[in-house]
């Protein structure tokens, strides 16, 4: 099915989509000799992430000729002191070999807009719904580091539709086996329920595709 490799392109990735990455890497899918993460969470902190991504992509590029990069645009890299610096600008200041996924943020990369509202409107009843992937449950204690409950309280339960989480592994039936009252835990910290939705990884793949054709993957 994929006549695209990525042999020849090192992967660049929050460490949010550590488990899909690794997962199309085991299936085969994702052949990729060289996979690089950052922190999970940072967009909390644009200027660490930044500096991260900047190292990831100078490692990767001794190993590789091409980088991909794997973060979201406008809601992953959020510059309060600098508005006008974006993700979309820091990856063409790393040159012509380096490209980025087209998606706004990881639940994007998992599920479209269109796929979310539908979601929504399944599981929700179309009321606002809070997005996660896995690597938000597996990483919580990094992605909110620095929340409080107040904090907590200030952002969740706005999202009268709870929080669905976007799983394309198998993750969250398994977690909620496994580890129930750390759930049940998470859950009472948001003040809204955590429910999960199973979505195949064929958009992930499609966006990386994209890319590595882009780049020149035979």
């Amino acid at each position: 099915m994929n006549s695209v490799s990525f042999s020849e392109i090192a992967v660049v990735s929050c460490g949010t989509l550590t488990m899909e990455l690794n997962h199309l890497k085991e299936e085969g899918f994702l052949d990729a000799k060289h996979l690089f993460f950052t922190t999970p969470g940072l967009h909390e902190d644009p200027r660490e992430l930044e500096r991260q991504l900047i190292q990831r992509i100078k490692q990767a590029k001794e190993k590789a000729k091409k980088v991909l990069v794997v973060y979201g645009g406008k809601f992953c890299y959020v510059n309060g002191e600098e508005p006008t610096r974006t993700m979309k600008k820091i990856i063409e200041e790393q040159g012509p070999e380096v490209a980025r996924v087209d998606a706004t943020h990881c639940m994007d990369m998992l599920a479209s807009e269109e796929e979310r509202e539908k979601i929504a409107q399944e599981r929700a009843g179309g009321e606002k719904v809070w997005w996660m992937t896995p690597g938000w449950i597996k990483f919580r204690h990094q992605v909110f580091k620095g929340w409080d409950q107040g904090l907590a309280n200030e952002n969740f339960p706005r999202h009268t539709g709870g929080a669905i989480v976007i799983d394309g592994i198998g993750y969250v039936d398994k977690y909620m086996a496994e580890h129930p009252e750390e759930l049940l835990e998470y859950s009472d910290w948001m003040g809204i329920a955590i429910q999960g939705y199973q979505v195949t990884l064929d958009r992930f793949k499609s966006l990386l595709l994209e890319q590595a054709k882009r780049l020149g993957g035979l």
